[in-house]
């Protein structure tokens, strides 16, 4: 099941270029910009020398910027791009739409269960 979503969401990304890791930091960032890497890390429950790699690819390739807090060097505040900024409302519908393509195989009360149980593992 796991590598069914997977492959369906790196397809969906594909003509954005994006990887579906990538593409999760992006909707991340649609949600709150200006996140460190740290913050946007804990948000997607990820280990900074993974996030660290997606970070610069993203940013290679001009979906971000990463920009040094003067107080500390060390932590790097992650903004948006023009270009990510001008494909935002149509990847956020397309996303969108993918995660209600996906959850629709199962009934409402299956919906509520998994949301619950996903919260719960973000604890």
């Amino acid at each position: 099941a796991n590598q069914k979503v997977y492959g369906t969401f790196k397809s969906r990304l594909q003509p954005y270029g994006l990887t579906p890791m990538q593409g999760l930091v992006l909707h991340a960032l649609y949600e709150e910009e200006g996140l460190s890497a740290g913050e946007l890390g804990k948000r997607l429950s990820l280990d900074s020398a993974t996030l660290s790699g997606v970070l610069d690819r993203m940013a290679e390739s001009g979906w971000i910027t990463k920009t040094a807090v003067s107080a500390d060097r060390r932590v790097l505040n992650i903004q948006l791009t023009g270009k990510s900024q001008n494909c935002r409302e149509k990847f956020v519908k397309d996303t969108e739409a993918l995660n209600q393509e996906i959850l629709s195989i199962f009934s409402t009360e299956e919906r509520l269960l998994l949301m619950r149980m996903l919260k719960d593992l973000r604890k």
